[in-house]
């Protein structure tokens, strides 16, 4: 089994439950993380047989852009686009983490993270 691990990927976006926060945005960082059966990828040394990292950050660039009340949303869209475009990934894990959150305290920030596993159909 092999992971791939997209880290700390910044993204100026629009999420929240605060009218605020949908006008003036806050930055966020995403790290992933996408398993598979890619043995076969450092013999062959051919992308096709490995999971894309510029694919994952696209996904990732791409569903961030699009507004969300909660984390969570976000998060599951990104897993699900995943999933479902690249059939070599067997689990994947991502957090999604809003930086100087407005939750009136010094927090640095706030996080959600989700894990799914490929579903095996017989």
């Amino acid at each position: 089994m092999v992971e791939i691990y997209l880290k700390n990927v910044r993204c100026y976006c629009f999420h929240g439950c605060l009218k605020e926060e949908s006008i003036i945005g806050s930055e966020y960082l995403v790290n992933l993380w996408a398993k598979g059966a890619l043995g076969k990828a450092s013999l062959t040394d051919k992308i096709d047989d490995a999971i894309d990292y510029v694919f994952l950050n696209k996904v990732i660039v791409e569903e961030m852009s699009i507004p969300s009340k909660l984390l969570e949303t976000v998060a599951e869209r990104i897993l699900n686009r995943a999933l479902n475009e690249d059939n070599r990934i067997q689990k994947i894990t991502i957090s999604v983490s809003k930086i100087c959150p407005p939750i009136n305290g010094d927090v640095e920030s706030v996080a959600v993270k989700l894990s799914k596993k490929r579903e095996n159909k017989i």
